[in-house]
């Protein structure tokens, strides 16, 4: 069946027109703070709401009903860069960054929720591009399509692949019969949070501003500061606390919030994915926590509580894919290297905000392990990877190892290229896994999660590895395949 480009090019101009809304909302806060990102804001709306209109009056007569799979995915692959470029154009037309390398570089690491940056004096940035640069995290998280299937009710049958295109884990649940249903009710969920966040941190040492943008980069585990040195700014324990908290909502499956507010605490308690991510946090702090005191390393640290709580923040920061950082966790020795790797590539739950692989993916192929371990002794027996209680198809078992196995190939791949352009083993290494993982910070002098100072063609090649990352490989790669684009 020949492409519906119709409905690719009025789906891509109806998201257009609605992150205008977005991007107007932070183009009032440039004008309430009346800072010099004003007139350079209200030309990235207007530039940005007369594309979305163009395109849609062109794919206005689309058959939203005649979408399928690849209509989805060439659609979520589009929207992301098209976001990225106009979404751009408050930094560079403001000349708060001076080139449009990394001006589309910042504004994918915010869609993607990475973190990354490229910007060396944050504080000197006005108040509305700062809530830009959160806002762009804040969408990300749940991810663009999600809010748009959940304000614009016109993708007709094209609603369902758009979801599952962008959608993370390795099973896409339905709480709900309809998918819009699906998306309103998660997009509920998230804009509570993000609203209880922003109220807890603002009673704190924050003002409101900080308070909102850290709320939005923390439950989106996104990891964008106002501050030039992130959270150990406040030097505040009670920040920390709330951060911490914020950022493991984030990085767990939102419909069990929904189904928690409704009064059934069962769904959130039983699910196995959330319960071996908690227990994952709890080893790597602990495990954290020994290698600190053992080596001395916070022995400025007068009190164990201090001791646990950076260790409890860093590993809860990387496990997230947030990157918020309080301390520089590179001095605490290789071995952490190793602990931040590891964090970096198993993270969150399916369903979450996060990156990376997934614990639901970890939790099969461990499962699917330890049964082939006992087939060595028992071949004939029957062994059946459960989750929650159900049976896992060996179609699904299948894709994970798939998945995993690519997933791994592209992180040495792009170590490779990496390396090849200047960067050393251990930052390049710690590049690869963050753009992938859509984590941010990274290893050796890049630890910050600052890009500056990688040369230009890395930063093109991480700024779509971020991409390929938040959209779990397979939504990019498929439509770099010949065989997509037959009919």
């Amino acid at each position: 069946m020949r492409l519906n480009l119709l409905f690719i090019i009025k789906t891509l101009g109806s998201i257009l027109i609605l992150e205008t809304v977005f991007l107007l909302i932070a183009t009032g806060v440039a004008f309430a703070y009346g800072g010099s990102d004003e007139k350079p804001m209200l030309i990235s709306s207007i530039v940005m709401g007369v594309a979305g209109l163009a395109l849609f009056i062109a794919g206005y007569k689309a058959n939203e009903y005649r979408a399928g799979r690849r209509e989805g995915m060439l659609t979520v692959s589009l929207t992301w860069i098209i976001l990225s470029f106009f979404g751009m154009l408050p930094f560079y037309l403001g000349g708060y960054i001076d080139n449009i390398t990394d001006a589309f570089f910042e504004t994918m690491s915010g869609f993607t929720t990475t973190g990354a940056t490229v910007i060396n004096n944050v504080e000197a940035l006005p108040r509305g591009i700062l809530f830009w640069r959160s806002l762009t995290q804040w969408e990300g998280g749940i991810g663009v399509i999600v809010f748009s299937v959940a304000l614009l009710p016109m993708f007709g049958g094209g609603a369902s692949h758009l979801y599952d295109s962008e959608a993370t884990g390795f099973t896409h649940e339905r709480f709900r019969p309809r998918v819009t249903q699906v998306a309103k009710r998660l997009s509920g969920i998230y804009l509570l949070l993000t609203i209880l966040i922003t109220f807890f941190l603002w009673i704190g040492p924050m003002d409101f501003f900080d308070a909102l943008n850290h709320a939005m980069s923390s439950i989106s585990t996104g990891g964008y500061s106002t501050k030039n040195i992130s959270v150990a700014y406040w030097d505040s324990s009670y920040i920390e606390c709330v951060l911490m908290f914020s950022m493991c909502m984030g990085s767990m499956k939102l419909q069990l919030f929904y189904f928690a507010l409704k009064g059934n605490f069962k769904q959130l308690k039983n699910d196995e994915e959330t319960r071996w991510y908690l227990v994952y946090l709890l080893i790597m702090t602990g495990i954290t926590i020994c290698w600190l005191l053992v080596n001395g390393f916070l022995s400025g640290q007068v009190d164990a509580l201090s001791v646990i709580q950076k260790s409890a923040f860093q590993v809860i920061s990387l496990a997230s894919t947030t990157g918020f950082t309080t301390v520089d966790y590179v001095s605490w020795g290789q071995f952490f290297w190793l602990i931040a790797i590891i964090l970096m590539l198993i993270c969150g739950c399916g369903g979450s905000t996060s990156g990376g692989m997934k614990m639901g993916r970890a939790m099969i192929v461990v499962k699917n392990m330890f049964n082939e371990f006992k087939k060595q002794t028992h071949p004939t027996a029957v062994l059946p990877v459960r989750v929650n209680g159900r049976a896992v198809s060996q179609e699904i078992i299948r894709r994970v190892h798939v998945f995993v196995l690519v997933y791994l190939i592209i992180i040495v791949f792009s170590w490779a290229v990496l390396l090849i352009s200047g960067l050393t083993f251990d930052e390049a290494l710690g590049t690869a896994m963050t753009a992938m993982s859509n984590v941010g910070p990274s290893l050796g002098l890049l630890e910050s999660g600052n890009l500056y100072d990688i040369p230009t063609a890395s930063k093109w090649y991480v700024a779509i590895l971020m991409i390929v990352g938040r959209l779990e490989i397979f939504t990019i790669l498929t439509i770099l395949l010949p065989g997509f684009w037959k009919r």
